[in-house]
């Protein structure tokens, strides 16, 4: 979420929990509806999901299109929270496809994660994007660009791998 900090300090503690918590349940009610997509964790304000771990070609289509019904969900909810005159969150979303190991580490408090180049991406992807947009890597955009309007955003320097390209998602 963009300015989570500040707006954090605007809010009580018990309303920042409800407000994430009234997010993160609509992310979870999406992520639902496709069977291909799995919920990974919530750190903080940031949401992690990933498609393909089970089946390991899977195209993408259904993770861009939940990132897009995500987007869709914040513009809606952040009408509601400025007629009500009250803070909103707004989100930046970073998609990339590749490998990645997952599992469970560690002896204490399990929890499924993944890790690898592939999710690293796709936190560059996310920190390089416009709130209220969906950001993909070229891999991400030559499994998706007959399903999606995707726009050319240029070359981009990304931490650790030089430029990169990155596409927009405008639509189905």
């Amino acid at each position: 979420f963009k300015n989570f900090t500040q707006i954090s300090e605007r809010l009580s503690p018990e309303k920042l929990v409800e407000e994430l918590n009234t997010c993160f349940r609509a992310f979870d009610h999406i992520v639902s509806q496709y069977n291909d997509i799995e919920k990974i964790k919530t750190i903080g304000d940031a949401y992690l999901c990933a498609s393909g771990l089970v089946h390991h070609k899977t195209i993408p289509k259904n993770l861009v299109q939940a990132a897009l019904e995500m987007q869709e969900f914040l513009d809606d909810h952040r009408q509601e929270k400025m007629k009500q005159g009250e803070p909103y969150f707004e989100a930046r979303i970073g998609i990339h496809t590749g490998p990645v190991v997952a599992g469970v580490v560690g002896f204490k408090k399990f929890a499924y994660d993944i890790w690898g180049d592939t999710v690293n991406i796709a936190a560059r992807m996310e920190e390089n994007c416009e709130p209220g947009r969906v950001n993909i890597s070229e891999a991400t955009q030559g499994l998706v660009r007959y399903n999606f309007d995707c726009q050319s955003r240029g070359r981009f320097p990304v931490k650790n791998k030089g430029m990169m390209e990155m596409y927009y998602v405008r639509k189905r």
